[in-house]
């Protein structure tokens, strides 16, 4: 199984959002699409900036949680050296 590490914003350098899924698609298109109540909801966090995509979910797990504990600045070089321009990645998964 194939599992995701992935970072949602709502502009470039604004809120963000780290989560862990086993179907990156799905879970973009509900944050996208305010499926559910929450945080990204609220925040409108609907930009697909970051993902990391592994075969351990306990790595991805760990990786989620070791993130979240990130200071700010490290999380930001962390989207712009995979995503300079801050482009909604899920565009180029559809």
């Amino acid at each position: 199984m194939t599992y995701f590490v992935y970072i949602m914003s709502n502009k470039p350098r604004g809120t963000i959002y780290i989560g862990v899924t086993n179907n990156l698609v799905r879970r973009a298109y509900e944050h996208k699409n305010s499926v559910f109540p929450g945080f990204t909801k609220k925040y409108r966090l609907k930009m697909l900036v970051f993902y990391e995509v592994t075969n351990d979910i306990s790595w991805a797990i760990q990786r989620e949680k070791n993130l979240k504990h990130w200071i700010r600045a490290w999380k930001i070089d962390l989207i712009e050296k995979m995503n300079p321009k801050w482009r909604d990645l899920y565009e180029d998964l559809v």
